[in-house]
This record gives structure tokens, sequence and C-alpha cells, in this order.
């Protein structure tokens, strides 16, 4: 290769690999690397797999860099924290004055804030760029927030324009967000607004399921009718791809297997750390963040699913009939419907102490056999107050909240396994089966597409 190519990708990882077939599909040459030289192949096969796409692999540093026209600008694709430093101390030798760094992963504002005041000291310019689609959106058209110096923006704003979603009336989905971390902080919390999203879908989808008794294939008809209204949007439409999808190593529906054990990478909690840093009620964000903290307390759930059906209180307090069309047009209000943050406050210190004198090892107090006895013979009368509030437009945060604690920590299974099936839809991010032990992923947009077909 004697040409320099255009820009540079290190970190081909799906998201990596994918942003630079966009990159080269809309006709700038690129040049990758990854540590991991395997990867390296795989891009280059797939990109002339995907039409002999101008992507130009290097196995070492120095040569991938070299091979970048000058000003050079790399854009970083790896996990947030110490690889992001170990890519920068591994590029930046070999660069040059004026050369610029870009990190496209999902980082906390404040270290992309530290890393532009050291590179700026070496010369170079650098951008935190959060990138928002998913594997899809990277190949084919994601949102992109990048933040930092003004002149490295510049540098690149051609290629942005062209490789950001394309959206009819707005244009590109890409804009100079602003100095410093600004772009980074921007993803974040956009990052902790989708985990509300998911959240509050995955509540209407509990409770069509649990209370409405709907099937899978209800539940597909439902969605792919609020994603024809004012509820469309991406999550609506991957939620009804994903009831559609039957288990291929076994019956039924793959949503009903996945585990009910919801993962994250840290940009929920950092925008629940700023809101509070900041002195700003961030409700729905919190919560989202609370439930997926409960999710992970699988074991303990099923514990307690157990203690409380050993009293007479199953999973699912409603069995009488229900109204089915109803609650599906009730359905697009509870999907805007929210609560504050979980959190238990107890009265009685001296009572506090002595379940745990009675129980050095108890999870949690709901378990205890007196609280939780003192939990059901008042839940009736909370949930009537609750209601009550409601209906009269008081605000009862600290009482709603603690109940939704106590509706979700007592039930054995929740639906985190859709949320779960989400991220690994768009994130590939795996999941963990009820049924069969390890970690899968399955294709579910090729699968999806197939079925449409």
């Amino acid at each position: 290769m004697t040409t320099p190519t255009r820009i540079g990708l290190a970190g081909l990882a799906v998201m990596g690999q994918n942003l630079a077939l966009n990159i080269a599909e809309k006709g700038f040459p690129i040049s990758v690397y990854n540590r991991t030289t395997s990867k390296v192949d795989e891009t280059i096969e797939r990109a002339k797999v995907e039409g002999n796409l101008p992507v130009y692999g290097f196995h070492d540093p120095e040569s991938f860099v070299r091979s970048i026209q000058k000003p050079r600008v790399i854009i970083m694709l790896v996990k947030a924290g110490a690889p992001v430093d170990q890519t920068i101390k591994t590029v930046s030798v070999y660069m040059e004055k004026g050369d610029c760094i870009i990190d496209g992963g999902n980082e906390w504002y404040e270290n992309t804030e530290r890393r532009e005041k050291q590179i700026t000291d070496l010369g170079l310019l650098y951008l935190g760029m959060g990138v928002s689609g998913g594997e899809e959106g990277a190949r084919h058209g994601p949102s992109m927030m990048p933040g930092g110096a003004f002149e490295a923006y510049k540098y690149i704003e051609d290629i942005l324009l062209k490789v950001a979603a394309q959206v009819p009336d707005s244009g590109p989905c890409v804009t100079y967000i602003g100095k410093g971390g600004s772009g980074n902080f921007v993803k974040m919390v956009h990052n902790g607004i989708e985990y509300g999203d998911m959240q509050l879908i995955a509540e209407a989808y509990d409770v069509l399921k649990s209370v409405g008794k709907l099937s899978n294939d209800e539940l597909q008809q439902v969605f792919l009718e609020w994603n024809k209204g004012e509820l469309l949007s991406f999550l609506i439409e991957i939620s009804a791809d994903i009831f559609g999808i039957k288990d291929d190593k076994g019956n039924g529906y793959l949503v009903d297997k996945v585990l009910d054990k919801t993962g994250m990478k840290g940009t929920g909690k950092w925008t629940v750390q700023q809101a509070a840093e900041l002195s700003i009620a961030a409700p729905t964000i919190g919560s989202s963040l609370d439930s997926r903290f409960l999710s992970g307390l699988k074991e303990e759930r099923v514990q307690a699913a157990k203690v409380f059906k050993s009293i007479g209180v199953s999973d699912i307090l409603t069995d009488q009939g229900v109204d089915k069309k109803k609650l599906i047009d009730d359905g697009p209000e509870l999907a805007r419907i929210w609560k504050g943050g979980c959190i238990i406050r107890a009265v009685f210190l001296d009572r506090i102490k002595k379940a745990y004198d009675r129980n050095p090892e108890l999870a949690n107090l709901l378990v205890d056999p007196e609280f939780a006895k003192e939990v059901i013979d008042r839940q009736s009368a909370w949930r009537r107050v609750v209601c009550l509030a409601i209906k009269s437009g008081i605000s009862t945060p600290g009482m709603s909240s603690s109940l939704a604690y106590f509706d979700t920590y007592r039930r054995e299974r929740l639906p985190a396994n859709l949320v779960q099936s989400q991220r690994d839809y768009f994130g590939a991010h795996t999941y963990e089966r009820t049924d069969i032990p390890g970690s899968f992923h399955t294709e579910w947009f090729k699968i999806a597409k197939q079925s449409k077909i």
C-alpha cells in the first residue's frame, strides 16, 4: 500500500469492525489495528465479503500509524478504563504534533478530560465521542456525540456526516457537542435514559404477561401495534422481534429461557452518580438501576419467593379476570409511568438488631420471619393507601418506591430476561439460560429479519 489512508481505527471487537466497515463503505480508505491480530484478519476478510471495501489491516502499531495521512486521525473503540490508556500509549509514540486521537467508547467524562490534558501536552488533539446504535447502528449509521478539541472535530467532520445515521428532514445524527468531556457526558446521559426506557418496557411486558396473561404471540402483536403509534421506537421494535423468536435448544420461546438477571457496563450508574453530584432528581434512571441491582439478586429472590409462598403469598397476587383489551389499551400509559428510587427505611432499630441477632447471615430484613409476617399483615393497607394517594393526585414516593422494592424482591422471576435479550440483540452482550449452563449469543436480528421475509 503506497497511498495513505484517510483515517485509522484501533480496537476490532464487533463495534469497531462495524464502524470501520461503515467508514470504508462511505468512500474513506481506513487502516485498522488490534492487539489480537486475528481480529485484524477477520476484519479484512469481512471487508472483502461485504463489497471489497477499502480496509487495510496492520499487525503492528507503528506501520498502522504510518499508513494514515497527516494530520493523522485514529479512532479507538476499546473497553473503558485502563485499555484506553494502554491504546493511547501504544499509538501516540508514533504520532506527530497536530495528529488526533478519538475515544469512541463509553467512558467516564472526567477520564476523557484528564486524557485530553495529557494528549495536549504531547502536542496532539483529543476527542471523546459517544457512539450509539449498537452493532447495526455502527455498521449502517450510528448517532455520534463528539466532544473535545473543535479543531480535531473539523478534521473528520466530512467523515462523520456521511457515516452517521441519516434522518429525513433533520440530516445526519452527529454534531459537535462542545469542549472537554461533553461528548462522553451526553452519551452517558443518553445511556441512562436508555436504562429507564428498557425498564419501562419490561414493566409493561410484565403487567401484560403476569396480570393480563398474554402469550408471547399476543405480546408480539401488541408491541407491533404500539410501534405503529406514538411509542414508535427501536426498543419497542426489537422487543416485538424478541417475543417472536422460538428457542433453538428446546421448546417454546427463547425469551422465557433467558435468565432474569440484567447486566450493565456502568453508564447508568455514572448517570445516577452525576445526577446526585448535581442534586438533580433522576428517579426513572435511578429506579431502573435499582431494578438491575435487584435482578442480580437472583438467588436471594428465589429464597424470598419460597418464604412468602410458605405463608400463602404467591408471586402474582392478581388472579381475578382481567379485561385484556383495556389492559392493552392502558399499556402505552403504563410505559410512561415510573417511580422513585427503591429504598427501604426501617423505623424500629432495636427490632432490626434482634432480626440480625437471630440470623447474622440475614440477606434482607424482608425475609426475617417476624418482618415478613408484619409486611404481609400490612400490605393490603399499604397498597390501599398508595392507590388512594395516586387517585387523589398526592405523591407518595417513599411508600410507592418501597412497595416496588418489596414486590421486586419477593419475586422469583423478573422481566430482566427481556432486557438481557434486548442487550444481546443490539450489543451481542450474551445471556445465560435458565435450563443450560454457559453463555449464549443469538443473532436475533437475522432470525427476525428472515421470519419477516
